[in-house]
């Protein structure tokens, strides 16, 4: 691939591209795989690139005492914490299931991997790339690990610094090259002043052949824009049915209305932002005429005149003639025919 590209499942991520848009449905499914599959549908109705679970390991990702805390509370699926993950987690079923679903409805399926044997539980689900989570960018075996599947890679960077990063990349990129780094902050919600948008720059700048993208916990869609401005080509943002449902992530999520919302306007802002040649457009003429200047004769003029400042004069309509940028050219030619007032000057009638 040439520099800063991203491909999955056939489509190619640069900077001259829409952004790849993810729909983190996460856990906002509530277990429920009916609401998992609407969630997957809207996505897709909404224009989302892919749709996003997230898959965790859980008696073997947890420590025994966390696996049996107490959990409760309004956002609680469980008496335990283990017993809540477990309520949330899909397994085999579900999996396929909503894939088909995905494919039909024209989107890509993806998840989250938490840990090594969800990453061998998505590969042999057929999943078209896999996501790493801000708190495992430390986590250089299960990175090296993911990497090793050689699936295309999209990596957040909450929580993180520069260290962090590099360390991830130096592990992953000799492995696997298909790969897209995304700013975020891990704060849920987080407000504008911590999104720190301009990391994306600093991505840029120092990884040139890595897709950089956007990991949004912010609410709303307007500073994803901001975010595709800046050189991010994946956005990602927590996509639910209901921001009023029970659940840790629904409150900052975005609603279907909204996500349209979001893909509609990253497209609107790769199309404001050009190709970065500045030119003059074809449909500018009819402004350029009527508010531009070109040089004309500011009275009646003999053949043979030599011409001053005070014989032209600047004005409008400017679609033709001469430009007043011009006009220290024109001063002190001659006229080789007479010129009434406000005729525009031309070079063919200076010697």
């Amino acid at each position: 691939m040439s520099s800063r590209e991203l491909a999955i499942a056939g489509r190619v991520i640069s900077d001259g591209s829409d952004a790849y848009v993810i729909a983190e449905i996460g856990h906002n499914h509530e277990g429920d795989l009916d609401k998992a599959e609407e969630l997957v549908l809207k996505a897709a109705a909404a224009g989302a690139s892919a749709a996003k679970l997230q898959k965790r390991d859980n008696t073997s990702l947890y420590t025994k005492a966390m696996y049996d805390e107490p959990y409760t509370g309004r956002n609680s699926y469980g008496a335990t914490y283990g017993a809540h993950r477990e309520a949330l987690e899909f397994g085999h079923h579900e999996y396929t299931h909503l894939a088909k679903v995905a494919g039909e409805a024209g989107i890509d399926f993806i998840s989250t991997a938490f840990d090594f044997a969800s990453v061998d539980f998505l590969v042999g689900i057929g999943v078209p790339a896999i996501k790493l989570a801000s708190a495992d960018l430390t986590n250089t075996p299960l990175l090296s690990y993911a990497a090793k599947t050689g699936l295309p890679l999209i990596m957040s960077s909450g929580g993180a610094d520069m260290t962090d990063v590099r360390r991830a990349l130096d592990v992953v990129l000799p492995i696997n090259s298909n790969v897209a780094m995304l700013q975020c902050t891990a704060i849920y919600p987080v407000s504008a002043a911590d999104l720190n948008l301009s990391v994306i720059g600093t991505y840029r700048r120092e990884f040139p052949h890595v897709v950089v993208g956007f990991s949004g916990h912010d609410l709303g869609p307007d500073l994803s824009y901001v975010a595709y401005a800046l050189g991010a080509r994946v956005v990602e943002k927590h996509f639910t049915l209901d921001r009023t449902r029970p659940g840790s992530d629904h409150h900052f999520s975005l609603e279907p209305e909204q996500l349209g919302e979001l893909v509609a306007g990253l497209r609107r802002t790769r199309e404001s932002l050009g190709l970065g040649e500045k030119r003059q457009l074809p449909a500018e003429a009819p402004a350029l005429r009527k508010l531009g200047k070109k040089l004309v004769a500011a009275r009646d003029l003999d053949t043979g005149h030599v011409l001053t400042e005070d014989d032209i004069a600047i004005k409008s309509p400017g679609g033709d003639g001469m430009r007043p940028y011009l006009l220290g050219q024109v001063v002190g030619r001659t006229l080789r025919a007479p010129l009434a007032f406000d005729a525009d000057l031309s070079p063919d009638l200076l010697d």
